[in-house]
């Protein structure tokens, strides 16, 4: 059974995004997106943004563990184990009439048949629970992406802490993400 969500972008009124089939509770697709975020697209909220809102043809099937490229593989396994599968876009999706299906852009007008939203902001991850409120606490890009999230959707509620547990103690600490670009140094002085 699917979980229907939505990734986002914020806009001046609300947000604009993109459907996503399956798997869409916190306790999944935040981790995913948090690893995504500092590994892959090097603390790029544009970059990540427009890979998963904007360079969609249709919707998303599935996001996969392709979004872990470039994340510690100590990390990687602990988040999806050994098993491996790339994000899938919906292809050959067709209308009652036989038409090609167009892209579907979701808002906060049509959002409130999906069940989780995932509004990807400067600051970190707006999470929404459409079945309980239109907006949702946000989680920060620099949550370790090992976090225990609820999938309690009345606990998602906007002005309250994130429902979330730390990562045990025990767990290793993280390989430090590259800089997103070189920065300069400045020339030594004797």
């Amino acid at each position: 059974m699917s979980t229907s969500s939505f990734v986002a972008r914020p806009t001046d009124t609300g947000y604009t995004g993109v459907y996503v089939h399956f798997d869409g509770y916190p306790s999944s697709r935040l981790p995913l997106l948090l690893a995504a975020y500092q590994y892959r697209f090097n603390r790029d909220v544009e970059a990540i943004s427009v890979h998963l809102v904007d360079e969609v043809d249709v919707a998303w099937d599935e996001l996969g563990t392709d979004l872990l490229d470039g994340a510690p593989k100590s990390l990687a396994t602990q988040l999806a184990g050994r098993d491996r599968w790339p994000s899938r876009q919906m292809h050959n999706v067709v209308n009652a009439d036989g038409s090609p299906a167009e892209r579907e852009v979701i808002t906060e007008a049509n959002s409130s048949y999906l069940e989780w939203g995932y509004i990807l902001r400067p600051e970190g991850i707006e999470v929404i629970s459409l079945t309980e409120v239109a907006r949702g606490p946000v989680v920060a890009w620099d949550t370790d992406p090992r976090t225990r999230f609820s999938d309690h959707p009345s606990l998602w509620l906007p002005g309250q802490p994130v429902p979330a547990t730390r990562p045990p103690r025990s767990a290793p600490p993280l390989a430090a993400p590259a800089p997103a670009s070189p920065a300069a140094r400045p020339a030594a002085h004797r």
